[in-house]
């Protein structure tokens, strides 16, 4: 695992952030290898042995993903704005950052009296 600050200067929760970080990236890669090799084996067989592994492995990045939910800063907030939803994910992070556009509570037209 490669650190880019010295190891001693990073707390235990930051070490741990960097594993799972690390494991998360192995597991993503792992699916896009596996998901190749599906697409393109001739062999059904195979092919079923290699989709379980992939679906496998996206359990495991799954996992890794609700454990930096849990333990990392922001990860919640980001990630109950994008998942579960449905429409066009840019509208989702234009109504974070500015306000969702299809919320007239808070709009300049309600402030009026």
């Amino acid at each position: 695992m490669a650190y880019t600050e010295p190891y001693d200067a990073l707390d235990e929760k930051t070490r741990e952030i960097s594993r799972a970080i690390t494991s998360l990236r192995e597991e993503l890669e792992a699916v896009d290898w596996y998901n190749q090799r599906v697409a393109t084996s001739k062999d059904e067989s195979l092919k079923e042995v290699m989709a379980h592994n992939r679906d496998e492995e996206i359990e495991h990045a799954s996992m890794t993903i609700e454990w930096l939910r849990r333990n990392m800063d922001k990860w919640d907030d980001e990630l109950r704005t994008y998942m579960f939803t449905s429409g066009s994910l840019l509208e989702a992070e234009e109504g974070e950052e500015g306000g969702s556009s299809h919320d007239s509570s808070l709009s300049i037209g309600s402030l009026k009296g």
